[in-house]
């Protein structure tokens, strides 16, 4: 259970990390042009501000998936990126991608089953 609570989280990371590092570091004229190709439309309603504050939290949360262990602490990043996926599923819901919905939701899953670990049977404190 431990090892498959790594994965998921080490997989949840890595999306998190990428995910963020874009929206952080690419210039926002060029995410609007990806994001009319793809599921990150919504970035051309958005302030240049937010999406790199968005994209900041994104990096921080791969470094709480993983990060609990180290320092022996209860891992609540679980559950913020449930929160974000429940914000990003809204945002995809409103813009007709509901294909992104769909995604967003495996990932909500996915959070679901750490937080539900990592709070439960595996805990880092127990």
């Amino acid at each position: 259970m431990n090892l498959a609570l790594w994965v998921v989280a080490g997989l949840l990371a890595a999306l998190s990390l990428f995910g963020g590092a874009t929206k952080a570091f690419m210039p926002k004229a060029k995410l609007d042009e990806l994001g009319a190709k793809s599921g990150g439309g919504w970035t051309q309603h958005a302030s240049a501000g937010f999406v790199r504050t968005l994209g900041v939290l994104e990096i921080l949360a791969a470094v709480g998936l993983i990060l609990p262990a180290a320092l022996d602490i209860v891992p609540v990043t679980a559950v913020c990126w449930i929160l974000l996926m429940v914000g990003a599923m809204i945002t995809h819901a409103r813009y007709g991608q509901y294909k992104y919905v769909a995604l967003n939701l495996s990932y909500l899953a996915l959070a679901a089953f750490v937080a539900w670990g990592r709070f439960g049977p595996e805990s880092f404190t127990g």
